[in-house]
């Protein structure tokens, strides 16, 4: 475990990937690494999430997750309110019928952050970067492909960590030659945007890939619920294990009532790859949403970003009419999470969760080692 301690301070290497401060300090303190996944906010508001961060972890070491797409949708520096009028008609109107029909009313309104470039522009990623810096974080990371040249020489100048996301080999090879300090290999079984290929082969595919390449520590990701898995995935050779659905089941996640109920319910066969919330595919809670767009009415999801502006507000609306007491809007609620989902049982605190993280793993050393003996 030692690489990590060196790399970005933690002794135990368990990254938890949120969009919540309160997890990523939570699990900072316990002894993981929190990871605050930026990309959700405008660079106001990280700079107010991150000011709180270093005030609530208690020195220990955290870090932050923006996106900036390798394959960008030219936006040509339009902002969110400016890219949501081009939005075509059919489109608008699929929502607003979907939405009507289990009865929930669509809010459309829009804070400031319609005056912005979308999460997933060039623009917006190198401000909320400058934020993070601007704080001491001990890792940045990039998904959606390679990390941009300037996030690694920021990184280096700092002596921050760069890590990136990789789904296959190849890509896991681009990232290596382009400087990333580490890599996180994510299988198809990951919440969000994610490949095709599963964890247990992507990871030791990935090892394998770069080994000739250039010496780099590599996190598995993707399913990763129980610190026996984490144990699993660390004799195939990974480094550690970065997790994200397994935060969305705490009592401080910051995902709605409603989902966390489904979460709990949920089986692993639940989940959906599917472009009908972002453009992309990403996993996500399958919900009559899904179904919807996948229907012969659908007009087809739009590509990024314009599907993430279509889809946004409609989410914030199912959210608040499921927790208000509409039953019919539950079916469309919905959120990122993993094909782990149906090993959540039940909800507890961060802290908690680290802690059995930590005697799981510990317990599936001591079996491994009782059966060399």
């Amino acid at each position: 475990m030692n690489v990590m301690r060196d790399l970005v301070g933690v002794d135990f290497p368990l990254f938890a990937f949120s969009h919540c401060r309160d997890v990523v300090a939570a699990v900072s303190r316990a002894g993981g690494f929190g990871v605050l996944g930026g990309a959700s906010f405008t660079p106001e508001s990280l700079e107010t999430e991150l000011t709180w961060i270093d005030e609530h972890v208690d020195g220990k070491p955290y870090g932050v997750d923006i996106l900036v797409p390798e394959h960008q949708f030219a936006t040509g520096g339009a902002t969110i309110a400016q890219l949501a009028e081009h939005l075509p008609d059919e489109h608008r109107q699929f929502v607003r019928n979907l939405l009507a029909s289990y009865d929930v009313q669509l809010d459309s309104t829009r804070g400031g952050d319609g005056d912005l470039p979308p999460a997933t522009s060039p623009e917006m990623g190198q401000e909320l970067m400058d934020v993070a810096f601007r704080h001491p974080i001990r890792l940045i990371a990039n998904a959606l492909g390679i990390a941009p040249p300037w996030m690694i020489e920021r990184g280096k100048a700092e002596g921050v960590a760069v890590a990136a996301l990789v789904g296959a080999k190849e890509h896991a090879i681009r990232q290596v030659n382009a400087g990333v300090d580490l890599l996180v290999a994510q299988g198809t079984e990951a919440g969000g945007h994610c490949g095709e290929v599963s964890t247990l082969v992507v990871v030791p595919e990935v090892i394998r890939a770069i080994r000739d390449v250039r010496e780099v520590p590599v996190l598995a990701a993707g399913g990763i619920m129980t610190g026996e898995q984490m144990a699993g995935c660390m004799a195939m050779g990974a480094a550690g294990a970065w997790t994200g659905s397994v935060w969305l089941a705490t009592t401080e996640s910051e995902v709605s009532e409603s989902f966390r109920q489904k979460m709990v319910a949920a089986g692993s066969r639940d989940t959906i790859r599917s472009k009908a919330r972002t453009g992309k595919p990403s996993r996500q809670l399958r919900s009559a949403w899904h179904d919807a767009w996948e229907g012969p009415e659908s007009p087809g999801s739009l590509p990024l970003p314009l599907m993430s502006i279509l889809s946004t507000p409609a989410f914030a609306s199912i959210d608040k009419a499921a927790d208000a007491g509409n039953a019919k809007a539950r079916e469309l609620v919905s959120y990122w999470v993993g094909q782990g989902v149906g090993l959540v049982e039940k909800v507890k605190s961060s802290e908690v969760v680290v802690q059995e993280f930590m005697r799981d793993y510990a317990e599936a050393v001591d079996r491994l080692t009782s059966a060399l003996d």
